[in-house]
């Protein structure tokens, strides 16, 4: 029986960083992820994401060669009346406010970092766990491929439907928001300059981040009933649609992928450890889009989880009582804060009456007069927490 020191059941972008970082603090790695990254050559990527300059420099640090990014230099929040909110890069202390890039080049990139430590981590691309039973020194697990392994810590990275976290009887709750993220990149006529722009509309929340040169991504986040026709509208006329709720802020957009549809729901687990057992990501919790903090809280768990365990030594053991407290105190606070403060965020911007609108409306514009809240909300745009 093979044995590693921590076997990691998901290699998306929290996984694979995570098996990075323990793989760089010494330790031996199992990571099993049967979707390995599949970039295009050309072209762009459907699914894109905002990373704080926590996660991104973590990333930095462990000297991922990190693929195309835009710099956000600001924030501009409103509605169908026009921004009445800006958050501006110069108003802090930071390069940047957030790092905007395709996820599968950021996963593509961390798993070339990861074949360059091919002798402290196995990846497996066939086969899945379909066993793990946990003793008082080490777990066992088994694959489907008929392969047996021991470790002392498994890790459950593979997302909302985690199959480590349901093995390891860890109680979750998940609440359906009723809606749908409708993403794609378009084209724009005139230069983003480096602004993330958000708009609360009566249709739904429509965000376009900036990518490298004279292109955007869109997440609108719409009623489930109103998503299909977002989503088979001819290509032409959906780029008009966008262009039209965006008030030309980027001039006339054209579609440049196919769009996607992602359900949206909020999740929250009773607790992100057991008995040798961690969880990180969506296996761990789950926000709604409209922050753009998911990915980086997941980062920030693998962070935080590669942390509490140290590096390597004689003697050490990863899967330890201790270190995984240590983990489970670290993350109590940002994520309940963060699903708190985003579950607000969508129920709040969710009201279709006008006069809740113009409620809405005057206290954007309010906060943009108050330097210390707006301090205080650029934290929470930027870095994830207040």
């Amino acid at each position: 029986m093979r044995w590693f020191d921590v076997v990691i059941n998901g290699g998306g972008l929290c996984g694979s960083a995570l098996a990075l970082g323990l793989a760089r603090e010494g330790w031996r790695v199992a990571m099993v992820e049967p979707n390995p990254p599949r970039v295009q050559q050309e072209g762009w990527e459907e699914r894109v994401f905002a990373f704080t300059p926590r996660a991104w420099g973590w990333l930095e640090q462990l000297e991922v060669p990190l693929p195309r990014a835009e710099r956000v230099q600001e924030i501009a929040v409103g509605d169908e009346k026009g921004i009445a909110l800006r958050f501006q890069t110069q108003e802090t202390t930071l390069p940047y406010l957030a790092m905007v890039a395709e996820a599968e080049r950021v996963r593509a990139a961390i798993w070339q970092a990861i074949e360059e430590q091919s002798s402290a981590v196995r990846v497996v691309t066939e086969g899945h766990l379909q066993m793990l039973r946990v003793e008082e020194e080490g777990v066992e697990v088994a694959l489907t491929n008929g392969e047996v392994w021991g470790c002392r810590l498994v890790v459950g990275a593979e997302g909302r439907g985690s199959w480590v976290r349901e093995t390891a009887k860890i109680a979750s709750e998940v609440v359906d928001y009723g809606q749908v993220a409708v993403v794609a990149n378009l084209a724009c006529s005139r230069d983003h300059q480096g602004v993330a722009y958000q708009w609360f509309r009566s249709d739904g929340v429509v965000a376009l981040l900036p990518l490298p040169g004279r292109f955007v991504s869109l997440v609108w986040s719409t009623a489930t009933a109103s998503a299909p026709a977002l989503l088979s509208e001819e290509a032409e006329a959906f780029a008009e649609r966008v262009t039209a709720a965006s008030g030309e802020v980027v001039g006339r957009l054209q579609m440049v992928t196919p769009r996607a549809g992602f359900r949206l729901s909020w999740l929250r687990c009773e607790r992100v450890v057991g008995k040798r057992v961690a969880l990180v990501g969506d296996a761990a919790h789950g926000i709604h889009p409209l922050s753009g903090h998911g990915v980086n809280l997941g980062l920030n768990d693998a962070a935080e989880l590669a942390r509490a365990i140290g590096r390597a030594g004689e003697g050490d053991d990863p899967g330890d009582g201790v270190a995984l407290a240590r983990y489970a105190r670290w993350r109590a606070t940002e994520p309940l804060l963060l699903q708190t403060a985003t579950h607000l965020l969508a129920w709040g911007f969710g009201w279709e009456d006008e006069g809740v609108a113009r409620l809405r409306r005057w206290g954007l514009r309010l906060v943009n007069r108050l330097p210390m809240v707006k301090r205080h909300l650029i934290r929470y745009a930027a870095l994830g927490h207040f």
